[in-house]
Formats: structure tokens, C-alpha cells, sequence
């Protein structure tokens, strides 16, 4: 029979694989992670564990599953050990990573995860839960009370399933408990995220323990992070490939391509691992980092995983070996490029270079309909905000539009080929009623400018903008994704 990878069978994993370097059992558990996905194993919890093995300390992790159970059951039956399968285009190189001490559910296991979450021990609680779990409201840019899941939290804070939930029902055990502060770390792709995550979370104290506000503000740090990596979902051929190269069944590992970059704000007055050991960089601000990555990596994913959905392109790689969206992400990378601040030591002609040699990684196969989901989350500080600073400074929109234009046409729900699809998206209902038998590109305008806080009214309401994002979907619309790519990129 198949053993299964454990820290029993560790070491019968087959020679050659990159393995620990430090006994995990001789190091305790000093951070908390809120959202066991791949992308944490991928990226936070690499960096850990490497950090562990140059300097050690008490600062492995237990992960939290804060929805399904699956995942964390899988890698409790393996105490927390998987196989990272990072792919070039030189081949795969896999590596077993031993920082995560333990996985929970939170809806199995509430009780001792809170145990953890509120120990001396732990010192800080990190996140990668999605732009949408942090409830955040469109018009104030605040905690959204009127959303139902957080309705529900404020009305019984002791039982929390949200993000700022049950991050307020630790602080407030923490003080009461003498357990002392923490560092709440957001890894998410938000804009000045550990700011979002400051302002949701005094939000939402504001409102279920106002007493409380006061001792967050002195005894709780946010730094602001940028996170970089890409990480497709695990396949099927993922598991089957990691036991082969390992030898040992594993049922959660995760691929990843081989870069990685983390930016940290260096505000841990509690303590951190040494993350520089294993590249981190440490910044004084990481606005400007955010902003790069933000708007030329992620707005470039969003541009062709909407484009390249509708027209039938199942993968990243798939839409560069479309001249057109090639074309067309060559000119969205300039044009972001041209708006952003300058980076000391850093080249943005070369970081675009750089990330189509990414996306064009012929090893790592980045579903377009994966970048696709939670669109209205994700398109205003990819997308819009950019946007919206070159209409003011009279510089190019073009490649802003037809990203818009595309994600607008994927909100119908349908490919080009007529193949239909759920959008994902915390706002699919809404979408889909204000949709319901438009197909004309002025209509689909006016049916979502209707919704609140999907577009930006003052974007929306200018002429140049709403003319070239209507003029490209009708495009669109009547000509095909490719054709309208084409047209846009023609010298």
C-alpha cells in the first residue's frame, strides 16, 4: 500500500526531493493563518519554512481552513506537511515544506482554533481570505454592516463566521485574558491592505465592543504586505506527479511557478520570523510595490483571463499564443508602466519583460476562468482606479476600456461559443437580474450603472471613458474578442 506523506514518513521520501531543514516538532506555533488555500502554501508559508531553517524560533503555523473542511483534513492527516511543486520552464522542481504545524476548520473545530488565535504565543494572525471576505463597502471603503453575513456577526459576535468576526472576538479575549497584542497581517490583493484590514476591523469593534477600539489602536499592528506568485489550482496530474516524485501519496500539494516576491511594511512590535532569510524584502512603504503588482501583473491577468474566457482560451499561455491579446498586453503593460511612480533599482520595461515570460510559462497552465471569478471586487483597484488617473492626466485609456469591455462581456455569462458559466462573483444575482435579456452595449451600461457600488459613477459618467468602453463591447459583442483586439492593436 501507498504510505501516505507524514511526520512518520518523512523520511522515506525519496532522495533528491528538497526536504526541511530543521526538525518541525522542535519548533512551536507562533503564527495563526486565516484561509488554508493553495496561494498561502505557496507563498507565506514557503517563505516560513525557509526562514525556519536558517534561523529557527517558534514561529510555525496553524492553518485555518475558514469555510470548507476538505483541505484542512487533508493536510491534518498529513500534520500539516505537502509536497510544493514549483514549475519552470526547465522542468519541476519539487520541494516538501513542514512549516504548517497543524490544520483546522473553523466550522468543525471553532473552539480550538480560538484557543490558538488567543494564545501568548501567537503573535501574529495572518490572512489570504479573498477581497470579498473582508466586507468591505463600496461607497465608504469601510465595513459593510449591511451585508447579511456581517449583520449576522454583529448580532451574535460570540459566534463569528466572518473575517472581521472573528478577528474582533479574538482581540477581545486577548485583552481580557492578559494574552497581549498581536500583529494582524493581510496577504490579500488589496490596495494598502493591512489599512482595509485596520479600518474593518475597528469597524466592526466600533460596533460589537466600542470599549475595545481604544486597546486595538495601542496594542494591534497592520502592516501593509505586497504578495506575488503565481498558483494555479492543483489537478489531478498534480497528485499523481507529486507521488511520484516523492514517493508518498500526497492529497494536498500545490504548484506554483518559481518566482516569488513578498514587500512588508516592517511594523512587528511583537516579533516576526526572520522572512529576509528567504527573500522578503522590508520596506518603509509598499504602496508603490502594490501598485506595480496590482496594476501591471494582476490588472494584465484580469485583461486576458476576461478576454480570453469569452473567447475560448482556457489558460494564460493560451492567450499569448494569440497575436492580438499578445499585442494588446504588450500596450496595457506600457501604459500602466507610464502612470506609475518610480522604484529605486527597479526597471519597469524590464519588470514587463519579465512577467510575459511568466505568463507564457509553458509549465504553469493559470486557468482564465480561476483569475476570472469575484471580477467586482477585483476590477476597481486593477482596473478602474488606473484608469480613472490617466483620464485625468490626458494619457492613454485604450487598453483600460477593452479590459473593462471584456469583463463587462463575460458578466453575461456566456462564451463566444455559446457554452454558459456561473460568474463567481459576490454580486452574480444582482448582475445576472440587471442583465436578464440585454445584449445591447448601451443597455448592459445603464442595466449595471444601476447596481450600487459596481462602477464607479465618476469614471463611468465621463464621456471619453463611457464612449470607449461602449465602443470596444459593441466591438465585442458583434465581432468577437480577437477581431476587436485586433483592431485595437493595429499600428
Amino acid at each position: 500500500m501507498d504510505k501516505r506523506l507524514t511526520a512518520a514518513t518523512l523520511a522515506h521520501a525519496r532522495p533528491g526531493i528538497a526536504r526541511p531543514r530543521y526538525t518541525p516538532s522542535a519548533h512551536g506555533i507562533g503564527i495563526v493563518h486565516l484561509g488554508l488555500g493553495a496561494f498561502h502554501r505557496a507563498h507565506q508559508a514557503a517563505y516560513t519554512d525557509t526562514a525556519l531553517a536558517e534561523a529557527g524560533g517558534d514561529w510555525r503555523i496553524l492553518g485555518i481552513s475558514m469555510r470548507s473542511t476538505e483541505t484542512a483534513t487533508q493536510l491534518a492527516d498529513q500534520d500539516g506537511l505537502y509536497t510544493l511543486l514549483e514549475r519552470g520552464a526547465d522542468g519541476v522542481r519539487p520541494r516538501l515544506i513542514a512549516s504548517l504545524a497543524a490544520a483546522r476548520a473553523l466550522r468543525t473545530e471553532r473552539a480550538a482554533i480560538l484557543r490558538q488565535l488567543c494564545a501568548p504565543a501567537t503573535r501574529i494572525i495572518s490572512l489570504t481570505v479573498t477581497e470579498k471576505a473582508y466586507g468591505i463597502s463600496a461607497q465608504s471603503g469601510g465595513l459593510d454592516p449591511d451585508l447579511p453575513e456581517i449583520a449576522a456577526d454583529l448580532a451574535t459576535p460570540d459566534n463569528p463566521a466572518t473575517v472581521p468576526g472573528l478577528l474582533v472576538q479574538t482581540l477581545r479575549q486577548r485583552r481580557e485574558t492578559g494574552a497581549g497584542g498581536v500583529t494582524l497581517l493581510s496577504c490579500d490583493n488589496l490596495p494598502e491592505n493591512g489599512h482595509v484590514l485596520r479600518r474593518v476591523v475597528r469597524d466592526f469593534a466600533q460596533e460589537a465592543a466600542p470599549d475595545l477600539v481604544g486597546w486595538i489602536d495601542d496594542h494591534v499592528a497592520f502592516p501593509a504586505t505586497m504578495v506575488d506568485r503565481i498558483t494555479p489550482q492543483t489537478t489531478k496530474a498534480d497528485l499523481a506527479e507529486a507521488q511520484a516524485l516523492c514517493g508518498l501519496r500526497d492529497a494536498a500539494p500545490v504548484q506554483c511557478e518559481p518566482f516569488s516576491q513578498w514587500v512588508l511594511e516592517d511594523d512587528f512590535p511583537h516579533g516576526r520570523p526572520p522572512w529576509e532569510a528567504a527573500g522578503a524584502i522590508f520596506a518603509s512603504r509598499v504602496i508603490p510595490y502594490e501598485h506595480m503588482k496590482l496594476r501591471m501583473l494582476n490588472g494584465s491577468h484580469s485583461l486576458l483571463a476576461y478576454a480570453g474566457h469569452v473567447a475560448g482560451l482556457e489558460t494564460v499561455s493560451a492567450c499569448l499564443d494569440a497575436p492580438p491579446l499578445r499585442a494588446c498586453l504588450t500596450r496595457h503593460l506600457t501604459t500602466v508602466s507610464a502612470g506609475l511612480s518610480p522604484l529605486l533599482g527597479l526597471d519597469y520595461g524590464d519588470y514587463a519583460q519579465a512577467l510575459i515570460a511568466r505568463f507564457e510559462n509553458p509549465s504553469i497552465a493559470h486557468a482564465t476562468y480561476q483569475i476570472s471569478m469575484d471580477g467586482s471586487q477585483k476590477m476597481p483597484p486593477r482596473i478602474f482606479a488606473p484608469a480613472a488617473e490617466a483620464l485625468a492626466r490626458d494619457t492613454p485609456i485604450q487598453t483600460y476600456a477593452f479590459a473593462t469591455a471584456c469583463w463587462l462581456r463575460y458578466l453575461l455569462g456566456e462564451t463566444e461559443s455559446g457554452t454558459g458559466y456561473p460568474l463567481r462573483d459576490p454580486k452574480e444575482a444582482e448582475i445576472a437580474r440587471a442583465l436578464s435579456g440585454t445584449r445591447r452595449a448601451e443597455d448592459i451600461l445603464s442595466a449595471l450603472a444601476n447596481l450600487p457600488g459596481l462602477l464607479p459613477p465618476e469614471l463611468f459618467a465621463a464621456p471619453d471613458w463611457r464612449d470607449a468602453v461602449t465602443g470596444l463591447l459593441r466591438s465585442i459583442l458583434s465581432d468577437g474578442v480577437i477581431r476587436t483586439a485586433e483592431r485595437l492593436t493595429r499600428p
